[in-house]
């Protein structure tokens, strides 16, 4: 299986790196996990909201790769347990397509985005720093495949 998780956002500091890293390099050797950073636009520009979101709607699109589920992170997607979310990449895994994660700015994703994903989703109802999202996401990715291989790591 491989994952793309595009998010806007570089300049991260180092604790998101690290914590990313320690729950991607757990993962077993057939699921892949690409991070591709997006440079934001710039929010000094005088620019509106819409104008920002479709700068980096554009950037997105560019590095998205072909054929593959979209995934939106929005505040206002479907909550899912965790162990949901495990059916739902089990379900994605016999499916065959790459998934690609979107991680919008901290002005959130353009609406295009959102309307062409096959799933949006939320990972909490809590506002949280676009970097952490990172981390939570990899944590969520790895607990999710533990689940499915049996592992011990999730307990219930």
């Amino acid at each position: 299986m491989k994952f793309f998780i595009l998010a806007v956002g570089n300049k991260m500091p180092d604790w998101i790196g690290t914590g990313y890293l320690e729950y991607i390099k757990r993962l077993p050797r057939e699921i892949t996990v690409h991070l591709i950073e997006i440079k934001p636009e710039k929010r000094t520009s005088g620019k509106q909201t819409e104008q920002l979101l479709f700068a980096e709607y554009q950037r997105i699109r560019a590095v998205l790769p072909a054929d593959c589920r979209i995934v939106a992170l929005d505040e206002n997607g479907q909550q899912w347990t965790t162990v949901k979310f495990a059916h739902v990449i089990k379900q994605w895994t016999m499916d065959g397509n790459a998934v690609a994660f979107i991680i919008g700015s901290a002005d959130g994703l353009h609406d295009e985005i959102k309307r062409t994903a096959g799933e949006m989703i939320a990972l909490s109802k809590l506002t949280l720093p676009h970097g952490l999202v990172r981390v939570l996401l990899a944590e969520q990715l790895y607990r999710a495949v533990s689940i499915i291989k049996g592992h011990p790591y999730h307990r219930t």
